[in-house]
């Protein structure tokens, strides 16, 4: 690998191409890693679509908490779209990348993945609304709040994307022109700059800090308030009921959220680009496929809905 890294150093030139180390560096290990992965990501399309698809055409289920349902299975699947086939295809060739791929890998990658913290806090608040204040529930989550909510992330999250990525591609990569990850990604890419970081870097803290402490205490918030309500409860069975409306999403929360937290919250000296390697892998192909998982086998009614609409294809 050494020698790889010294014939790959460039001389003071910017750079045309990227060249991707991967998931592993053991010949032997990316024929069974293809098929592996390959598997996963055909679970992720088919798990993803197949909810996007449900949500839309059961009229049971369109309340609030499908709708933002149905946008954290878009997210999944385009951040994981945005990474797989490229991940794959360098598994049986040359792990290349362009330099203006990379930027369109960058972009999608920021917009999907801030997508879903904001999908997941709005969803806690949706939860807290329907059990804590439930005469109230159409009127505070309607389909207008709904939308903009969406829409308001959305469009944050690609002007924020898009300046990180400018930002990052304006800077010059003279250093090397291997990403030290199987996809184009911020840490990765300001390792090898030859250009001063420091501002780009102080652009990507201060908006990671604010998209935390904005997203994270609305779900953490949300859940304790959820909780005090259902141990109020008189009923066992009342309990356990008001619980399993929100079980799933408090169970990919805390995926979600803890792997984030592993990568971006360890301290600089145990920083390993190996680790977050492995973390990545876990977030961004593990749990879009767990997502329609937890969300479809521990709800009630999108199994009863599944069912309807197989009986109709039948």
């Amino acid at each position: 690998m050494e020698e790889k890294n010294s014939l790959n150093e460039t001389t003071g030139s910017q750079v045309t191409e990227f060249i991707l180390m991967g998931i592993t560096n053991h010949p032997e290990l990316k024929g069974p890693l293809f098929v592996v992965f390959f598997l996963n990501y055909m679970a992720i399309v088919v798990g993803n679509i197949g909810l996007i698809i449900l949500t839309s055409v059961d009229s049971h289920l369109k309340t609030p908490m499908y709708f933002f349902l149905k946008h954290l299975a878009f997210v999944d699947l385009g951040y994981s779209t945005t990474i797989a086939p490229k991940m794959l295809v360098g598994f049986v060739e040359d792990n290349n990348i362009s330099y203006h791929g990379c930027a369109i890998q960058l972009v999608f990658y920021v917009i999907f993945v801030v997508s879903e913290l904001f999908i997941l806090s709005a969803m806690a608040y949706d939860r807290y609304v329907a059990i804590c204040k439930p005469l109230y529930y159409m009127v505070i989550v309607s389909d207008r709040v709904c939308w903009l909510l969406v829409a308001i992330s959305y469009l944050y999250n690609t002007m924020l994307s898009l300046l990180v990525t400018i930002k990052i591609f304006k800077l010059s990569f003279c250093k090397s022109n291997i990403i030290r990850n199987f996809y184009c990604e911020s840490a990765p890419l300001l390792s090898i700059t030859c250009s001063d970081p420091s501002e780009i870097e102080l652009i990507i803290v201060t908006f990671a800090a604010f998209n935390f402490f904005s997203s994270f205490p609305i779900i953490f918030i949300s859940y304790m308030l959820i909780i005090v309500t259902i141990l109020r409860m008189n009923s066992s069975e009342g309990r356990h009921k008001t619980f399993s409306t929100f079980g799933s999403h408090l169970t990919g929360v805390v995926i979600f959220y803890g792997t984030l937290t592993f990568i971006y919250l360890q301290p600089q000296s145990s920083h390993s680009f190996d680790v977050d390697k492995i973390a990545s892998v876990f977030y961004t192909l593990v749990i879009p496929m767990l997502n329609p998982l937890i969300y479809s086998l521990r709800n009630k009614e999108v199994k009863v809905a599944l069912r309807r609409l197989f009986k109709k294809l039948i």
